[in-house]
């Protein structure tokens, strides 16, 4: 059975080897390798490129402007044949049995996001590892890099919404969450390394989850305003802090 795996990239040079030997290596081999690359103005595409004759024609790749990391990620959607589909960071690398894994892990359902164990690094160093199960998706969110999800789920009942431009792929999960053809099915293997930091870790990324809790009434009015305040008041502090040299 064909697989997908997308990775979308900007001026991802120092990570990218990384992430693309981690698919070249997989135990799995019927797998379509997408690369989305947002116009880099590094040697990310050089390094790219290098790796083209290694997947011997399995390698799709583009690189033009876009309009953040979940329109591409909605673009390489559009771009894979494969029936089931990964995404993987340009800063996260597979087990090399992790495609594997989730192929055997499938079932008849037509539509079905099946997810893994990840473990986390932090400076070089093994943080933890684990899953969270979909059961409490709207406490928070499964991890994503560890996720497959079958090509009809995409096709049939949508994308990525760009209004949330951090955490589109915790809206994603749960609206298919609440349509009842969907199934989740959780993986025990650890899937995926992912790296610690990143957009995920902003304050843009964590005021994007506060609009979009609101949005999905998982956090009142009250609390969405205490937060947006507690934020504010934690930035006039810094600069409190830089002006006064306190």
């Amino acid at each position: 059975m064909p697989v997908s795996i997308i990775t979308v990239c900007y001026n991802s040079e120092k990570t990218i080897a990384q992430t693309i030997g981690s698919v070249l290596d997989q135990t799995y081999h019927d797998i379509e390798y997408i690369i989305v690359d947002g116009n880099s103005t590094d040697n990310t595409m050089k390094i790219v490129e290098a790796y083209r004759e290694k997947f011997a024609g399995r390698l799709k790749v583009v690189s033009e402007p876009d309009r953040g990391i979940y329109d591409a990620m909605n673009k390489g959607i559009r771009m894979a044949s494969g029936e089931l589909i990964g995404i993987l960071n340009s800063d996260d690398y597979y087990e090399k049995n992790a495609v594997e894994i989730m192929v055997n892990a499938m079932t008849e359902d037509r539509y079905q996001i099946l997810y893994g164990e990840m473990r986390t690094w932090r400076n070089g160093k093994e943080e933890s590892v684990g899953l969270l199960t979909h059961t409490f998706l709207r406490d928070r969110m499964i991890y994503h890099p560890a996720c497959f999800v079958t090509r009809a789920v995409y096709r049939d009942l949508g994308g990525f919404d760009l209004r949330y431009p951090s955490v589109a792929d915790y809206d994603f999960m749960l609206r298919m969450a609440e349509k009842r053809e969907v199934k989740f099915y959780p993986v025990y293997h650890v899937i995926t390394n992912f790296t610690a930091g990143g957009m995920c870790a902003t304050e843009t990324a964590y005021l994007d989850l506060l609009k979009m809790q609101r949005n999905w009434n998982l956090i009142s009015a009250w609390e969405y305003n205490k937060q947006i305040m507690v934020n504010k008041l934690y930035h006039l502090f810094c600069v409190g802090k830089r002006i006064f040299g306190h």
